[in-house]
């Protein structure tokens, strides 16, 4: 299913007056489709990536997932539609430490109605991102690049039709860096998911035929970027 944003805005109060990080965004990404998003901390980057995945509303604007008008959904309905259509990944991974891997992975089918076919799909996720022998070891005992593994399986457990990461990459060493979004990139073929990835990255953004840059509320085609991409 597309992802579709209709000119989205976002505006928050501030102390010297409204403060405007997103100003009449729109794109459409089709299934299969990947887009980096960059530009300078504190543009708005994080926010769009909350807004499409119905984690924060817009000032103005439409998110839509296939037919579906997002913040026009109930609060239950708008949790169902995160747990089971959009997939996360973020920076700091978000792993619950009591938890081992394979239970990390499994966390987002604990929602709803039971899915007996979760645990093989989590085995065969964990397999694919490497981590197949370390299922019972917990987040403690994993690498940073492990740990981010873990989370790209997790963000993929239910299958998901769009796929949001905030600087996937961001706490990782430039080898564990560059493995992570292979395999993010890679799963993503597969699954032809929709996928957009905020990244300060310039080696990550390369690997994206469609590059945009946020800056002051637009966004717009990345001109450094228009001719890269290997995604």
């Amino acid at each position: 299913m597309s992802l579709i944003a209709q000119g989205l805005t976002k505006t928050y109060a501030s102390p010297s007056g409204p403060l405007t990080v997103l100003e009449n965004v729109s794109f459409t990404l089709a299934p299969g489709e990947a887009a980096a998003v960059m530009g300078p901390s504190g543009s708005g980057k994080s926010s769009l990536l909350y807004i499409l995945g119905g984690l924060e509303k817009p000032t103005s604007g439409i998110v839509r997932v296939g037919s579906e008008d997002v913040h026009a959904l109930p609060p239950d309905a708008l949790a169902r539609f995160r747990n089971a259509r959009v997939g996360f990944v973020f920076q700091d991974h978000c792993l619950l430490p009591q938890c081992t891997v394979l239970e990390n992975v499994l966390v987002p089918t604990l929602v709803g109605s039971a899915d007996p076919n979760a645990p093989q799909r989590a085995r065969r996720l964990l397999d694919q991102v490497g981590l197949g022998a370390r299922l019972d070891h917990r987040p403690a005992a994993l690498s940073g690049g492990e740990k981010q593994r873990v989370a790209i399986a997790r963000a993929l457990i239910r299958e998901p039709q769009v796929v949001l990461c905030d600087e996937p990459t961001g706490n990782l060493d430039a080898e564990s860096a560059d493995r992570a979004a292979e395999l993010l990139l890679s799963l993503h073929r597969e699954q032809k998911t929709v996928l957009l990835v905020v990244t300060h990255s310039d080696a990550l953004a390369r690997r994206f035929q469609k590059v945009w840059r946020l800056e002051r509320g637009a966004l717009s085609p990345h001109a450094a970027y228009g001719a890269l991409g290997g995604e």
